[in-house]
């Protein structure tokens, strides 16, 4: 006679092979979809759930999104597979004012403005104390599709940065997190995640950057800094993390991911520095979750992303070299330190409520505005609400709201060195987002 448990391994198995299906049809999704940012141009958090709280996930063992959070969290997650997709929502714009040449003033608004960004999570149970994971998620990115204009540099109609045609940049980084987790004692946690990176970019209408004529030349590899199609690059990297519960109602949690080394975007080696290197920044962070009384949790977050790590996000636009140089030209993006605090509230049995704040720093200062006319990471400040509504026992629903206002930031355009002093004018640049997401959650 076979084990009474013979059949509920069966369901178990088939129940799992289906959930590798959908998680891996949730990859293919992403693979085709830009995942947009918040926190410079990575997002404000990861995960439906973790969204609904700012973001503020390193202490919380939620869902199956753990190895883009905290690997460690994944053992107390359970066995499980999540699906979700975000709508994305950012208002971009761009102006210039004062400019001696007047044909130089103006002012675009970025065209395409909703995105949708799918995620996927999978976690199976080894035994109580250890589990086999996959995330699958956008680690990041930036669009901008600013139409021509009506901007005039002296030869015929151009966008904002004197090219032709449509200005703009479109990067997005998939990562793909097989996950590890082990309880090495009932309170305690540690995990790994492997990163397996995916990167593709394009840029366009930046013509007069490419040795044009008029221009100065700005590049050391002409024919390789715009309109070259999209471009893509893999890698390789890591992410390490632990969890702790040091009393009853106290967890605490940590994570390291250091830069992730990615290959070139070839057809840009003459636009990003290192000849078209863009690999992904070391990232880390800790976290609390603390239980006031049964019903609620308290989450807060410290995050740092070193942005430095990365010459072609870090670089100066000012530095006195060729673009894609080693030490060429960059967005001048400044490392940044990002808080987030998230409340949620078991307000039944099968609803949970949720809200949250993060702050981070903008990375942009005024002396790089031009330059991030492409990419004008600039918000701060981000508002958040969510919940998840049980179903049953082994289904849930979950859903966030985001809402970003609106930031600017102004400087010395980029045309006062290359025309004469004046000659450019000053630039702002600005945005505001919003977005909300649903997602499904089926516990085995």
């Amino acid at each position: 006679m076979r084990p009474r448990s013979t059949p509920n391994r069966s369901l178990r198995t088939t129940a799992l092979a289906r959930a590798a299906v959908l998680a891996l049809a949730a990859h293919g999704a992403l693979v085709a979809t830009p995942a947009l940012a918040t926190n410079g141009y990575f997002p404000h958090g990861y995960g439906l759930k973790a969204k609904g709280m700012a973001g503020a996930s390193l202490a919380m063992a939620e869902d199956s999104l753990g190895g883009a959070t905290n690997p460690a969290a994944m053992v107390w997650a359970g066995a499980r597979v999540d699906l979700g997709l975000d709508a994305f929502s950012p208002k971009r714009d761009a102006e210039r004012f004062g400019a001696g040449f007047a044909t130089l003033n103006g002012q675009v608004t970025s065209d395409k403005t909703t995105f949708y960004v799918p995620e996927a999570g999978f976690n199976h149970l080894l035994n109580p104390n250890l589990s086999l994971g996959l995330t699958v998620y956008g680690n990041g990115g930036m669009n901008t599709t600013y139409p021509q204009g009506s901007f005039n540099c002296g030869a015929g109609p151009a966008n904002m940065l004197c090219g032709s045609g449509t200005l703009g940049v479109d990067l997005s980084q998939l990562i793909v997190a097989p996950t590890l987790a082990w309880k090495p004692a009932p309170d305690h946690s540690i995990g790994v995640a492997l990163l397996l990176g995916y990167q593709r970019f394009k840029a366009e209408g930046l013509q007069a950057f490419d040795n044009a004529p008029g221009f100065p030349p700005f590049t050391q590899s002409p024919g390789f800094v715009t309109n070259n199609g999209y471009d893509s690059s893999t890698g390789v990297g890591v992410r390490v993390g632990w969890l702790g519960r040091l009393l009853p109602a106290l967890r605490v949690g940590v994570a390291y991911a250091p830069k992730m080394n990615m290959g070139r975007f070839d057809k840009y080696r003459g636009l990003f520095a290192g000849a078209g290197d863009f690999d992904i920044p070391s990232h880390f962070g800790a976290g609390i979750a603390y239980q006031p009384v049964p019903s609620v949790t308290v989450a807060l977050d410290a995050t740092r992303i070193k942005y430095s790590d990365v010459p072609a996000v870090h670089n100066p636009s000012s530095n006195a070299a060729p673009l894609g140089a080693a030490n060429g030209p960059g967005f001048g993006w400044q490392d940044i330190d990002i808080f987030k605090l998230g409340v949620a509230w078991q307000a039944t049995p099968a609803l949970t409520l949720r809200a949250g704040y993060n702050r981070g720093d903008n990375p942009i200062g005024g002396a790089d505005v031009s330059f991030n006319i492409l990419a004008p990471g600039v918000m701060t400040d981000h508002y958040t609400a969510g919940f998840t509504f049980a179903i049953s026992p082994t289904n849930e629903i979950t859903g966030a709201l985001m809402v970003a206002p609106r930031k600017t930031v102004s400087g010395s355009s980029f045309f006062n060195a290359v025309l004469g002093p004046g000659a450019g004018g000053n630039e702002t640049i600005g945005m505001k987002q919003s977005s909300f997401g649903l997602a499904w959650a089926l516990k085995f």
